[in-house]
């Protein structure tokens, strides 16, 4: 009896490893839709905390239609955006003068990143404008009241208590960026080692006689990284919402 528990676990464990034990090509996937998402997060923070700021806060002639745009490429086909890019970046188009200056963008992760950008930013938009629609704007109007200036009001008024939803916002946008597709496919294709991301390797993978079990094993470990970035995000969200409802510490020496 103890014998065969000792084979069971052993071949369990043989399993466990064998399955999470990836080949190189696999490493390099997951690495590169890690950089990937940070990549399309740096080129869309700011822009999204800005127009998402711009839309909440004013009006302006032709802003629906600012709006409709900014969002267009959250019900557009994934593939849309990535054509578009492709004929605009081409090495025969913009893409050539862009190369001559050492940014590459199409058929580089450079352009992988920029796709990941475009189809996740209408989602930290729309999670940072409804975060500073929900900001009192009262709070701002007496900081100014009280001589701080503009910027000051903002980054210490609105920014803070906007900080929660914005963060929220980020965090789908690199969920969208993580998994994008269509996009990176159309316009940097599936490179290994260079564009080949997680969701393109899973695809790859589908496409080879015996493939399925590393397909899944990269759909086991999206499953994983994507769950546990959720759950982490949602801890952060919450602690940041309890500390903005905190009222501030005073630090003893007078109003």
């Amino acid at each position: 009896m103890l014998q065969h528990l000792q084979e069971f676990y052993s071949e369990l464990i043989a399993a466990f490893v064998f399955a999470f034990t990836f080949s190189s090509g696999e490493w390099s996937a997951i690495q590169l839709s890690f950089d990937v998402t940070l990549r399309s997060l740096a080129l869309i923070a700011v822009p999204g905390i800005f127009f998402g700021w711009l839309l909440a806060r004013f009006e302006f002639p032709g802003r629906t239609i600012v709006s409709a745009l900014l969002h267009i490429p959250l019900v557009l086909p994934p593939v849309v955006p990535g054509y578009l890019l492709l004929i605009v970046f081409a090495p025969n188009a913009a893409g050539g003068w862009l190369q001559d200056l050492g940014v590459p963008l199409a058929f580089h992760r450079n352009g992988a990143a920029l796709a990941a950008a475009i189809m996740g930013f209408p989602l930290l938009l729309r999670a940072s404008r409804i975060a500073f629609e929900t900001a009192d704007p009262r709070y701002y109007e007496a900081a100014r009241t009280l001589g701080a200036s503009n910027w000051r009001a903002f980054r210490t008024i609105t920014l803070p208590a906007a900080a929660p939803g914005i963060f929220s916002g980020l965090v789908l946008a690199g969920g969208r960026s993580f998994g994008e597709f269509g996009a990176t496919m159309t316009f940097a294709a599936n490179i290994p080692g260079e564009t080949r991301t997680l969701p393109l390797a899973i695809f790859s993978s589908l496409q080879l006689p015996g493939g399925e079990f590393a397909a899944w094993r990269l759909v086991g470990i999206a499953l994983i990284i994507s769950v546990g970035a959720l759950i982490v995000a949602e801890v952060l969200a919450r602690k940041m919402r309890r500390d903005a409802s905190l009222p501030k510490k005073q630090d003893g020496r007078g109003v």
